[in-house]
């Protein structure tokens, strides 16, 4: 037997007493962590949705919830709703006074995360909300629910400082509207890009002028930015392309939508706004205009032109130089006009309507001067409870059936979004699977910072009897809360075989939706929606997420949150973590929902069926589900469906 050498008796000797040096700190670093884990979110959970509901019988605590999915559930249902909302509501406000003391000790000991702190503002704020909202006795029926009749001028003029901040359109745009901004493009000023310098030898800072002039709605929620009715963004040094370019977009509910890039390349003739190009022409240092011979250009004038010749401008934005930007409002698009002279046109999002144009924002390297709009309307398009919610009995909710359901289908909806929730309920709501309880719907609506819109919630949920009000105050980042209390109303309200979530402006073709479910094998747990995968988290920018929020390079697969389906027992699974403290939340999410199925797939496989049909922008022919449909659209696909043709409705 070969002899270890004196040296290596001697390292193995130190080694055996390191490891028994460090095994008493092991130990009690693993005590740490588990105390710590065990206790860091008591808190937030008795203020969050996982209050909502009672906990899951302890026989099911500390192993994987599975079961086979055509077993009927064990039905833990709460003594009884309260006050016609649902038990979500009630249960919630109970546990949290009952929490109060616990929470505010841990708010001291500041151990809550970024999110965490914002729900736990959230709940604080909510809770006098949902006091005060519940004292009101004013009027809701008013316009703007509960606002003053705003003023609506024929016409607006600012100048100065004034202007230079913002311009608020009361009555929104309509078709004739112009708005004109006079201002002075300023100098290019160096930014620093972090690509370019990994890519380039130089510092990575390049020289940029550029300046965005944005038509904008009114924002939904808390931390959610307005929508972009029109993006307009002259780039006078070009970007990517090194060419001047003049970008047109639109941003609805935090996603921007395709972009429309004018270089200076004519569009087509047939591709057309209200008859004007979508891109004109201007003079490119890149292309070399072809030009006549004295020969042909006297040979034309003696046959007769055809064609006039075609006058080329530069580029319309200068540094230094004042303009005179004019956008106007045409039946089809927006029109760009610039000393007088047409250079582009944006044709309507399916997202807005005009009147939902109701501010100006001029940012970036510009020096504004004046804003002028004119041809306002003058009649504002009033909101009324009584001219957006029908007040039928047709439109009225079944009671939760006692007996088991196939689907449950949980709504995000928020708080001002009336015409939405009515929209759903005289369109897919209707389906014969909802009328005759086999599937229920449910809309989840957090609250507003205003009392008069919550007033008009409440109303509208004792009348319907279809909302389940969430009292925190609504914020994008929380809306992982509510798809949280749609698992948990889907496990402890209702029976169901399977959860569906989707959004307020999503339509769902409901029949074809069940027929899928049925497709696939029910005694595996299912994850159906369009899945993405190997999507990255952006680490700058705007919607940068940091990596305290998501330390990994890669999200885990994840169906889009306008419409996906999973059964009962990932649901389940979520409602107990969640419940003990032990589940992960994430401020987006679909996401969300994606970490969740994973964590589960771990302990059952998981059948990831994944469709385009549940589409995410827009709407294709032949859907599951169509997404960014106003009210407008939802009652025109419904009639398309009424008449068995599953077809898109691309207007507002």
């Amino acid at each position: 037997m070969k002899r270890a050498r004196s040296s290596e008796v001697f390292l193995g000797a130190g080694r055996l007493r390191a490891r028994r040096r460090l095994a008493p700190l092991l130990a009690a670093a693993a005590f740490a962590y588990l105390l710590f884990v065990s206790v860091k979110l008591a808190g937030f959970g008795s203020a969050g949705p996982a209050a909502a509901v009672s906990r899951l019988p302890a026989a099911g605590a500390g192993k994987p919830l599975r079961r086979r999915v055509e077993q009927p559930a064990p039905r833990a249902r709460a003594a009884a709703a309260v006050s016609g909302y649902g038990r979500i509501t009630g249960e919630i406000l109970r546990r949290r006074e009952a929490g109060e003391g616990r929470r505010r000790r841990w708010g001291q000991l500041g151990n809550f995360t970024e999110l965490e702190r914002t729900a736990a503002e959230a709940w604080a704020l909510g809770a006098r909300a949902w006091e005060e909202a519940s004292a009101f006795t004013g009027d809701v029926d008013s316009r703007g629910a509960g606002e003053d009749p705003a003023e609506c001028p024929g016409s607006l003029a600012l100048g100065g400082g004034e202007a230079a901040a913002a311009a608020f359109l009361p009555c929104g745009l309509a078709a004739g509207s112009a708005v004109t901004v006079v201002g002075t493009a300023r100098a290019a000023r160096p930014e620093y890009v972090e690509a370019l310098e990994r890519s380039s030898a130089g510092n990575g800072t390049v020289m940029v002028a550029q300046f965005a002039v944005e038509l904008r709605g009114l924002r939904a929620a808390d931390g959610e930015e307005p929508p972009r009715i029109l993006h307009l963004n002259p780039r006078l040094r070009g970007d990517w392309s090194g060419r001047p370019v003049l970008e047109m977009n639109t941003c609805f509910r935090m996603q921007w939508g395709r972009a429309q890039r004018c270089d200076g390349t004519p569009s087509r003739d047939d591709d057309q706004v209200d008859g004007f190009r979508k891109c004109e022409k201007w003079q490119r240092q890149d292309i070399v205009e072809s030009k006549e011979t004295k020969t042909s250009s006297w040979f034309n004038r003696f046959i007769g032109r055809a064609k006039k010749p075609e006058m080329t401008w530069p580029f319309p934005f200068s540094e230094g130089k004042m303009f005179v930007l004019t956008i106007q409002a045409g039946v089809e698009g927006y029109h760009i006009n610039v000393g007088g002279r047409h250079v582009a046109s944006f044709p309507h999002r399916m997202e807005f309507a005009l009147e939902d144009a109701t501010g100006l924002a001029v940012t970036g390297g510009i020096d504004v001067h004046y804003v002028y709009a004119t041809a306002l309307p003058r009649a504002h398009p009033s909101f009324s409870l009584q001219q957006v919610l029908e007040m039928s009995e047709k439109w009225k909710s079944r009671h939760v059936p006692e007996e088991p359901i196939q689907l449950f289908v949980g709504i995000l909806s928020t708080t001002n979004h009336f015409a939405e929730r009515m929209a759903i309920r005289k369109t897919w709501m209707q389906f014969p699977a909802i009328k005759l309880g086999n599937v229920v719907a449910r809309f989840f609506v957090a609250l507003s910072h205003r009392k008069e819109i919550n007033a008009a919630l409440k109303k509208e949920a004792e009348y319907f009897g279809d909302i389940v009000i969430l009292p925190f105050i609504d914020r994008y980042e929380l809306v992982v809360l509510k798809t949280v209390a749609i698992c948990q109303y889907g496990v402890q309200n209702v029976t169901a075989d399977y959860i569906m979530k989707c959004d307020d402006d999503t339509f769902v073709w409901l029949d074809i939706v069940l027929q899928q479910i049925t497709t696939y094998n029910r005694t595996l747990p299912l994850y159906l929606g369009n899945l993405n995968l190997l999507h990255r988290p952006l680490r700058s920018g705007k919607w940068a997420v940091t990596y305290e929020e998501w330390p990994e390079a890669v999200y885990p697969p994840y169906a889009n949150g306008p419409g996906y389906v999973l059964s009962i027992d990932i649901a389940r699974d979520i409602a107990s973590r969640h419940a003990n403290h032990s589940l992960r939340l994430f401020k987006m999410e679909d996401v969300s929902m994606g970490m969740w199925v994973e964590d589960y797939n771990a302990t059952a496989a998981v059948q990831y069926v994944h469709s385009w049909r549940f589409c995410q922008f827009g709407c294709v022919d032949n859907y599951f589900t169509a997404h960014y449909q106003s009210p407008r659209q939802m009652l025109c696909l419904w009639d398309k469906l009424s008449a068995g043709r599953a077809r898109c409705c691309n207007y507002r």
